[in-house]
């Protein structure tokens, strides 16, 4: 037996070895690659090698022996080949999937830190002014009646700035962590658009900014009140807060197909088109001269909020300015 082993060796070693010295390159070579195509590589070579040691130990001498041998290699190799290919190709999605993942997971914790950053830059501000001013009261440094009002005033400012940047932190914090739960109704936009527009009237006539709205029709859509209030707070604040003085800040609504269209122009000259499709970033203020007051986080918010609504938000470049549109499920009477 051992005399036989002995005999044998040599001829299955000189013919399976260059085999799989060529499949050890093949394999080398396709590692730069497909994953598929390296995982079948993989599994030919040793069926390959396999049948060239079985040739050379025969002495090609096809007998039916050898007929049953290599029929079984070929059987192996028609059921490992396939499932090599399906295993390399749900491993190749895998590390796609796991690479983009890491790199999402990289992403946000950037704009994590980055708005972490922008946040305590912004907390330090008002919180200086009541400190300071809370010291010059509590020192006597203000006196007079007609100052100690102005402080107070000053202080409740400030106070109520600091709360809504941490209310916009909260409620950006629920949208993130998929854990805002909304409770949908019949929404009479009318009803939401102008409470919102009679809200922020005051502030749009103190900057001298025009503020109307109109609307073909006042459609009625399934959503949250609140949040939608929210929604289009935030896109007037957003669009008052960049418009110069003397200009117009208009809503308009619409029904387009099943969805309500509801529009916000500004006239804040325009946003450069490689900033558009990210004004809604989180960790995003664009250009100095279009940062925003607080800790920028009205439009991450506004388009979480719309999001959860199922409806979709967009800016784009229109006349004098930009033009914010968001689109949102009819009720199912409101539907064409």
């Amino acid at each position: 037996m051992l005399v036989e082993i002995g005999h044998i060796l040599p001829y299955a070693v000189l013919f399976s070895l260059p085999l799989a010295l060529l499949g050890v390159l093949l394999l080398r070579r396709s590692s730069d690659g497909s994953l598929a195509r390296a995982m079948t590589v993989l599994a030919i070579v040793p069926v390959v090698a396999t049948i060239g040691g079985v040739l050379a130990v025969s002495g090609f001498m096809f007998t039916p022996i050898l007929m049953t041998t290599l029929l079984v290699c070929v059987l192996v190799a028609l059921v490992t080949v396939p499932a090599a290919v399906l295993s390399g190709r749900a491993l190749a999605r895998r590390s796609v999937w796991e690479r983009e993942a890491r790199e999402r997971e990289r992403a946000a914790e950037a704009s994590r830190r980055e708005l972490v950053a922008w946040i305590s830059h912004d907390l330090r501000t008002p919180l200086a002014g009541i400190r300071a001013m809370a010291e010059a009261l509590a020192d006597g440094v203000v006196a007079r009646p007609d100052e100690v009002t102005d402080y107070a005033g000053r202080i409740s400012a400030e106070a109520e700035a600091l709360s809504g940047m941490v209310d916009d932190l909260f409620e950006l914090s629920r949208i993130t962590a998929g854990a805002l739960r909304l409770t949908l109704s019949d929404v009479p936009l009318a009803d939401v658009v102008s409470g919102v527009v009679a809200a922020e009237a005051a502030v749009a006539s103190r900057k001298g900014v025009v503020l109307r709205a109109d609307a073909a029709t006042w459609p009625v859509v399934l959503g949250s009140d609140p949040e939608l209030a929210r929604v289009v707070r935030n896109l007037l604040s957003n669009a008052i807060r960049h418009t110069p003085p003397d200009g117009t800040v208009a809503v308009r609504v619409d029904v387009d197909g099943p969805s309500a269209l509801l529009r916000v122009d500004d006239a804040c000259g325009g946003i450069p088109d490689t900033d558009l499709p990210r004004v809604f970033d989180v960790a995003f203020r664009g250009a100095p001269h279009r940062r925003p007051v607080g800790g920028g986080l009205g439009l991450a918010i506004a388009r979480g909020l719309v999001e959860a609504h199922r409806g979709t938000i967009t800016a784009l470049n229109h006349g004098p300015g930009c033009r914010f549109e968001v689109r949102l499920p009819l009720t199912a009477a409101d539907r064409p």
